[in-house]
């Protein structure tokens, strides 16, 4: 770039993605912040029918994810399908509000999470199509930094509603539909999609022949993404971590607000220095952080200790996941995002499911500590391996 050339700024569809995230997860996780205690007290579900329910509906959203994407590229259009998944999500809201057995909570669940697996692939491809190629990083950035300041304003608005209408459940779902709707009508006014080239070929992004489109160079970010969540499992562990060093039930969503707040404050400024520095390096220095947290947390589980890891999980986050994006976006071809990202998902989706089981499996058998020194010493050996691959990189002409 020459002094007199304007320094590019990101689009204003890319901000209005980033408040479109925000809103959907204020409205998402000011439910699901309370519906297992709602479930289990309101409806009188069993332990049995929460954790059915939340793996139905983590493995619905993970298939919905892949076709979503290959179909958003065999169409050529990314925002009508996001449109519809936010709009599943936002018609799922009222039917938590109106619920008065499990029955209703299950359809809305599953409802919302096939709304999730339809809008995030096209949804992660229209910002990688919308963002100029030097701001990518900070596209992801800022969009997983809205993204997550609904995540920890939702629990924080669950927690004052809840306090000020004496644990009425029912009230505090319907204040969500709110937000729901909004985030439909910001997306349909507020976003415009780059236009396709209108003799551009459609073909099955999930032929054989399209798959091996996909360069090696993504393969190995799926790869490197997948191992990375084998180390980072669920953020309920860190809530059942401080617990159980006492702190009160009234204040255990403050491990998610605390997390999320720091994973929200980091995630555009890391975004932007991923645009400008090398991305495995970052990768690198992520992992590090992700070893140092569950260090801390496997060590102890209550006092600075246990806090300093909760933010160190925060600042991990915030420095890899709107890379990985990136990475995914930087390595695909342009016709194949959709796809590229709808595979991403899945995979690194599974290994977060894999790695839970890992660490649920390890807690009731040896402890916490256990749990948490296991996703230690897997992060370790992601950043071996991680270094080594760097290492032949650059030995290479």
């Amino acid at each position: 770039m020459t002094p007199n050339q304007p320094t590019p700024r990101l689009p204003g569809s890319i901000w209005a993605l980033g408040f479109v995230s925000l809103l959907m997860d204020v409205s998402s996780e000011l439910i699901h912040s309370l519906l297992p205690v709602f479930l289990v007290t309101g409806l009188g579900a069993s332990m049995l029918v929460v954790g059915l329910l939340e793996g139905a509906a983590e493995a619905t959203a993970l298939i919905v994810k892949v076709f979503s994407g290959a179909l958003s590229d065999w169409w050529g259009k990314r925002k009508p399908l996001a449109v519809l998944g936010y709009s599943l999500g936002a018609f799922s809201k009222p039917l938590f509000a109106l619920a008065t057995s499990v029955e209703p909570v299950v359809v809305a669940r599953l409802l919302d999470r096939v709304g999730k697996g339809i809008r995030g692939a096209p949804r992660d491809a229209l910002v990688a199509d919308i963002a100029p190629p030097a701001l990518r990083g900070a596209a992801f950035g800022l969009r997983q930094s809205l993204d997550t300041v609904g995540a920890f304003l939702g629990p924080l608005l669950a927690m004052a509603l809840m306090l000020l209408w004496a644990n009425d459940f029912h009230a505090v779902f319907w204040i969500a539909v709110i937000p729901a709707f909004l985030c439909v009508t910001l997306l349909v006014l507020g976003v415009r999609e780059p236009e396709r080239a209108a003799d551009a070929p459609r073909t099955n992004p999930i032929r054989r022949e399209n798959l091996r489109r996909l360069p090696p160079a993504y393969w190995w970010v799926v790869g490197v993404g997948a191992v990375f969540t084998l180390a980072r499992f669920s953020e309920a562990f860190l809530v059942l971590r401080v617990q159980q060093g006492g702190l009160p039930l009234a204040w255990v969503p403050l491990v998610l607000i605390v997390m999320n707040l720091i994973y929200a404050l980091g995630a555009y400024p890391f975004g932007k220095l991923a645009d400008a520095t090398d991305h495995r390096r970052l990768l690198a220095w992520g992992l590090l952080l992700l070893i140092g947290a569950d260090v801390l947390l496997a060590w102890s589980d209550r006092g600075l200790a246990v806090w300093s890891g909760v933010v160190l999980w925060g600042l991990h986050m915030a420095m890899t996941q709107g890379l990985l994006a990136t990475m995914v976006a930087d390595t695909a071809p342009v016709d194949l995002r959709g796809t590229a990202f709808g595979v991403f998902n899945l995979v690194t989706g599974i290994a977060m499911l894999l790695a839970s089981a890992l660490a649920g499996l390890l807690w009731d058998r040896w402890g916490a500590p256990w749990t948490f020194a296991c996703g230690a010493l897997i992060g370790l050996v992601a950043l071996v391996l991680l270094i080594r691959h760097r290492h032949r990189a650059g030995q290479r002409p």
